[in-house]
């Protein structure tokens, strides 16, 4: 069922090695083939346009994918922050296509921090003429905003918003541990 897929995370696997020079794809398919769940979620960020790819590995050895398209992915633009923002825009009369926290929560995957987006920019450049939003510290929510980030002039950015706004060029990266 998974075939397509899991060939397609090799190829890219293959053609990226400098983001998992370590890590070796056959212990990567091993790990994919066992969770199942895992795979659903990646098979969600590739239909989205995410490009998946291994960036390392976390403390606990799992594989972390996250999105390594170049630019912020088509399948999740125009979405507000949270279910609040989209909320407080829907009251208005005004329809995003839904918002970051849960459909990443819908994929099963994980909105980038902003350490981590800024450590998939030292792999990258991603979002030069786009932006992605990152997962925001709470106290900032409380107030009405959300971060996002992008990469301008050689260097990574973040910016605040309120949670509510959405643009045609504004989605969000996910993280996945397998």
């Amino acid at each position: 069922m998974f075939e397509e897929l899991i060939s397609t995370l090799k190829t890219r696997f293959e053609e990226n090695m400098h983001r998992h020079p370590d890590i070796e794809w056959d212990d990567v398919q091993k790990r994919l083939e066992a969770n199942y769940d895992r795979l659903r979620s990646l098979k969600a960020m590739e239909e989205t346009g995410g490009e998946p790819d291994v960036i390392g590995a976390d403390s606990e050895g799992r594989y972390i994918f996250c999105d390594c398209s170049p630019e912020s992915l088509m399948g999740r633009r125009s979405t507000c922050y949270d279910q609040k923002g989209q909320d407080e825009r829907e009251k208005k009369g005004i329809f995003p296509q839904g918002n970051a926290v849960e459909m990443a929560l819908a994929m099963g995957i994980e909105l980038l921090d902003e350490e981590q987006y800024r450590a998939l920019q030292e792999l990258g450049p991603f979002d030069q003429k786009t932006s992605s939003w990152v997962r925001t510290p709470e106290q900032l929510r409380k107030l009405g905003g959300a971060i996002f980030g992008d990469y301008r002039y050689g260097r990574t950015f973040f910016y605040h918003n309120s949670a509510g706004s959405f643009y045609a060029s504004r989605g969000f990266r996910g993280l996945l541990r397998v």
